[in-house]
């Protein structure tokens, strides 16, 4: 597992890259220089970006939301201090774990898992929640279809997605893509076929 660390201070990055090695892990790379950040973690390819940080401002949280929407992999965020705005900026930052006042070595496996653990759950409920809204967007292109078919050809509901059913075959298409077709041509033909 490859594991960036951004930290603007060597002392506390050695901390967590030790606590890391004292795991086990050694793919680690430390970042200190936070300009071009995004830039440069992006062109590391971690499977995972530990943040170190004092007390994260307004500019680093919204450098947080940035670095976790372009990498789409887990951070975990380790600050000393916090407050409710913080933890609900980092919560829709995207931020996995964020830990206040817990910067010990023999604490960063665990948060590491944690945070690889959270980000995979939400992963899978992001998957699910497209996969849903695909579902239901192509029932309803189905529905329409099916009733332009009934409009047209006079027949009923069953024997509009059988028709639906067998293009679908005939063609190796979804029943979703022909419905689809079909309703945007009706569209550009005014409404009708």
């Amino acid at each position: 597992m490859k594991i960036a660390i951004v930290d603007d201070s060597p002392a506390r990055a050695a901390v967590i890259e030790e606590g890391l090695r004292e795991a086990g892990l050694d793919d680690i790379v430390v970042l200190i220089e936070r300009r071009g950040l995004v830039a440069r973690i992006a062109a590391l390819a971690p499977d995972v970006v530990l943040l170190n940080l004092e007390n994260p401002g307004r500019d680093v949280l919204e450098e947080s939301f940035a670095l976790s929407r372009a990498l789409a992999r887990p951070i975990a965020m380790f600050v000393d201090q916090s407050d409710e705005e913080s933890i609900a900026a980092a919560v829709e930052a995207g931020i996995s774990a964020y830990v206040v006042d817990g910067l010990r070595k023999e604490r960063i496996k665990p948060v590491l898992e944690l945070a690889v653990r959270r980000f995979s759950a939400f992963a899978r409920l992001q998957a699910e929640l497209a996969e849903a809204r695909t579902a239901l967007a192509d029932h309803k292109t189905i529905d329409r279809a099916k009733a332009l078919l009934m409009k047209r050809r006079g027949i009923d509901e069953p024997a509009a997605y059988a028709l639906l059913r067998r293009q679908a075959m005939d063609s190796g298409r979804r029943i979703a893509d022909v419905a689809d077709a079909l309703v945007t041509a009706a569209d550009l033909l005014g409404g009708d076929l």
